[in-house]
């Protein structure tokens, strides 16, 4: 099993990454890797901005953050989003995503 190739880089204190939204689950969670992004159910619909807000809580929960330090950066309207985190390092964002069997 190895760990999933993520697209992150650095934009000064913010680690910048894509993310793939799947709304309408069943659950909130990290599901694995999509195209280099990282995949995320969230259980809100894709309405009125409801998916990006549902986004925004659960990353700041999971990684114990205010949700001011979580940013959509791009892709407001659709599924594939840039977000930025102030407050992590890429290996601590990767240790959330499952491992993949290939």
């Amino acid at each position: 099993m190895n760990k999933p190739l993520i697209r992150t880089e650095r934009n000064g204190d913010w680690l910048r990454f894509g993310v793939k939204v799947q709304p309408r689950s069943s659950r909130n969670q990290i599901v694995g890797e999509h195209e280099g992004d990282i995949k995320i159910k969230v259980m809100a619909p894709p309405v009125e901005g409801a998916a990006n807000q549902a986004l925004q809580k659960f990353l700041a929960e999971l990684f114990k953050l205010p949700k001011k330090d979580i940013r959509i950066v791009r892709g407001e309207t659709s599924r594939h989003k840039i977000v930025e985190i102030r407050g992590i390092e890429a290996e601590k964002l990767l240790a959330f995503i499952p491992q993949i069997t290939k």
